[in-house]
């Protein structure tokens, strides 16, 4: 390759999809989507299948093929083909039988048939596919830690293969790989060694994703042509993304050579639809794989890829009860504190515990509050400005500043690491934790800054590090690197904080009457409460009842029954919040007047507790018909929903009556209209006189939380707002054992 400048940095434009070549262990075959036509083969036909390139074009597929494996193709396509292949082909020449490993896709209009030859007719049987996997699936499952499973991993994929040597290969953030687990007889290991994000360019790695195995049998292949060279409907070169024969980039094979890798084969390790890793298998001389065998290594990545979530879950699970118990304190001390600010000051050692950092600064209002080690706050400031449009869901971090943020490399020392939460944008509350450098030693395969080298007649020639030699080098301007969990919990912690500056605002807007900005904060704490509050609430339901199903035989009577008391602790919280954010919700929701005939609405909320609740025997007492009214019907039904259930439920007499009336009374003077006042009365079991006074705030109870039938206590609280939002008031008479009278009014001229 003298005769040609290469250079890694132009390898994120190389168009490797579009080769136009094939590897030769196979071949290809374009076909024509409706009429299987020929249209485009590989230029090794005639050595692999017997046929010249000449022959085969513009025949159907029938002249190579009989009518029952055309067949299998054609259910192959209707299908989803990666479950079904590879097809089990074979064909005749000069009395021959070949039998090959079919591979199908379809790309727009054409299908793409691959063929590669195998010795003798092979079926693909279940039960031994199932034997050689069923271990080492087991072992992958029960591996304790991540490591232990990559680890795990090499060695099975060693074992089915022959490889000289196997390893995973991890990507950080920035696309540089690190080889975390390795199994070979080799003398030079790879173990922990580091690559650069150049060694797999940005197209490489979309192709792993699309591809989950990738072989090179012969490193010194010799590639294949397509003939004709380009798709004879588009004229262009045929896209093989898909194709398992696809030649590989010139530049790559040189990668290989210099390591002194002759076979090659790759499977991806994908999670949350990301290319996590790769498991990369080596050989110094020529290996091919049969397809089977390739299956049950792409099956085996596949199984990996699904545990990654869980054995990452599972690491540092000490650590992440330590957060817990932090976020429990959280959420004592900030509850009684009437300042956000204030309580977050108070608790400045467990704010820099909850992400180990160094130092913090809470912003609040262009006030800053710093504590441990920080920058200025003059550069507190700019960092916070420069940081605010890169904010992702409330969050950003970075474990090495001065890499994006070139100002930050003034106080590095102090400051490499930084994680961002925004409580409030619109009273510029933020929360700003940091790290200090870590000067580190990195062991890299090769200098990762020396892509090139010259020649001596000057040309370039790629020297991806020379047999993947170690180098060392001092790293600057990187902090420990922030860790999901930690990320995790201060997400979670700024659920709890918007509830404390939710009140502050509350308060503030009711002294100086800045209802506008307490709107705002009131929509994003019902953000807060609908999503944040409630996704980790669904995950202890949920993972409460996993724990009563799988481990039913391990648990004792005792431990199912207090699994059971969280469920039902999990759906009472739930249903507090849905009634939090329906009392919220109704605060601001825009009355809708209309002319509502009270007696009609009455009947239709009796006939809906009579459906709903034909057991009780209820004797519904109307004195006089009501009066026609302007309000929101919506509303009003709800009212009167809310005062007789209460009727119903509060009520331990053999015979159950409500009544639903109104007194009328004499208006002030004659420029105003008569004020009804309504009431619903029971004969239940009253309200002592000292209750009176709490019954309208929201959640309380003064009962036992399933005493007569349970509830969350905000009924009555939001029948209070709907009465209030028509401009009325409610109030209560009652007599303990024997009864309550719940009045109330609406405004003037809200009669009709």
């Amino acid at each position: 390759m003298a005769d040609k400048t290469i250079d890694l940095t132009n390898c994120d434009r190389e168009p490797i999809h579009i080769p136009g070549l094939i590897q030769p262990h196979g071949v290809l075959l374009v076909l024509q989507d409706s009429h299987l036509e020929i249209m485009q083969v590989s230029n090794n036909t005639r050595k692999i299948i017997g046929y010249q390139p000449e022959e085969l074009l513009g025949k159907q597929l029938s002249y190579l093929l009989d009518a029952k494996q055309i067949q299998k193709i054609q259910q192959c396509l209707t299908e989803d083909f990666e479950s079904i292949n590879p097809l089990d082909l074979s064909l005749k020449h000069s009395n021959k039988s070949m039998y090959f490993d079919g591979i199908v896709h379809r790309l727009d209009s054409v299908i793409i048939l691959e063929l590669e030859p195998k010795k003798a007719k092979q079926k693909t049987d279940f039960v031994d596919f199932y034997h050689q996997v069923k271990g080492t699936i087991t072992r992958i499952q029960k591996a304790p830690t991540l490591l232990e499973m990559c680890q795990i991993v090499v060695k099975e994929v060693r074992h089915i293969t022959g490889f000289e040597r196997v390893m995973v290969y991890r990507f950080d953030q920035e696309g540089a790989g690190c080889v975390i687990a390795e199994d070979t007889d080799q003398e030079i290991p790879y173990l922990d060694l580091h690559y650069p994000p150049s060694d797999i360019p940005k197209q490489a790695r979309h192709l792993y994703i699309l591809n989950w195995l990738r072989l090179i049998p012969d490193v010194n292949y010799q590639p294949v042509a397509l003939i004709p060279p380009n798709h004879p409907l588009t004229n262009q070169p045929l896209d093989l993304s898909l194709s398992v024969l696809r030649s590989v980039s010139p530049i790559h094979l040189e990668y290989m050579r210099n390591m002194g890798v002759t076979a090659s084969m790759s499977i991806s390790l994908m999670q949350n639809q990301q290319l996590w890793g790769l498991i990369a298998c080596h050989h110094s001389s020529p290996k091919y794989i049969p397809y089977n065998i390739r299956t049950t290594c792409e099956f085996i990545g596949q199984v990996m890829s699904v545990e990654l979530a869980n054995k990452e879950a599972s690491e540092d699970i000490d650590y992440k009860m330590q957060l817990k118990s932090l976020q429990t304190q959280f959420v004592e001390a900030l509850s009684q504190t009437k300042y956000f600010l204030d309580g977050m000051v108070q608790l400045k050692s467990q704010l820099l515990n909850l992400v180990k950092a160094t130092g913090v600064v809470i912003y609040s209002s262009n006030q800053c509050i710093q504590i441990g080690e920080t920058p200025s706050e003059a550069e507190v400031h700019a960092l916070l400005n420069w940081i605010k449009p890169q904010l992702d869901q409330g969050v950003f971090e970075t474990p090495s500043l001065s890499k994006n943020y070139p100002d930050g490399a003034s106080f590095s020392a102090i400051a490499s690491g930084v994680l961002a939460l925004e409580i409030s944008r619109v009273h510029h509350n933020y929360i700003i934790w940091f790290r200090p450098e870590v000067i580190q030693t990195v062991n890299w395969g090769g200098n990762p800054h020396k892509p090139v080298e010259v020649l001596s007649d000057g040309s370039f020639q790629m020297s991806p590090r020379k047999s993947f030699e170690l180098w060392q080098e001092t790293v600057r301007g990187y902090a420990l690197p922030w860790k999901l969990c930690e990320i995790t919990a201060v997400t979670e912690l700024r659920s709890l904080i918007v509830g404390i500056v939710l009140r502050q605002a509350d308060e503030l807007a009711s002294m100086n009457f800045e209802l506008q900005r307490s709107n705002e904060e009131l929509d994003s704490f019902a953000y807060i409460a609908s999503h944040d509050l409630k996704e980790p609430l669904r995950g202890i339901h949920n993972y409460a009842n996993f724990l009563m199903e799988d481990y039913a035989e391990i648990l004792n009577q005792d431990g199912i029954a207090k699994l059971q008391t969280l469920v039902r602790l999990t759906q009472r919280m739930e249903d507090l919040i849905n009634s939090l954010l329906h009392f919220s919700r109704l605060g601001r929701a825009e009355i809708m007047r209309q002319t509502v005939n009270l007696q009609d609405l009455l009947q239709q909320v009796i006939n809906t507790f009579s459906i709903t609740r034909p057991q009780s025997e209820i004797e519904f007492r109307i004195p006089q018909t009501l009066p026609k009214i302007e309000c929101d019907r919506a509303q009003v039904n709800e009212l009167f929903t809310n005062l007789i259930s209460n009727a119903i439920k509060y009520n331990d007499k053999a015979q159950k009556w409500v009544e639903i009336g109104y007194i009328q009374q004499e208006p002030p003077n004659t420029l105003l209209t008569a004020l009804p006042i309504f009431y619903v009365r029971d004969n239940g079991i009253g309200i002592l006189e000292k209750h009176l006074d709490k019954i309208f705030q929201i959640f309380r109870r003064l009962h036992g939380r399933d005493e007569f039938g349970g509830g969350t206590g905000a009924g009555l609280t939001i029948a209070r707002k709907i009465v209030e939002r028509h401009g009325g008031r409610i109030w209560v008479e009652s007599t303990p054992t024997q009864g309550s009278t719940f009045y109330f009014t609406l405004a003037p001229e809200a009669i009709a």
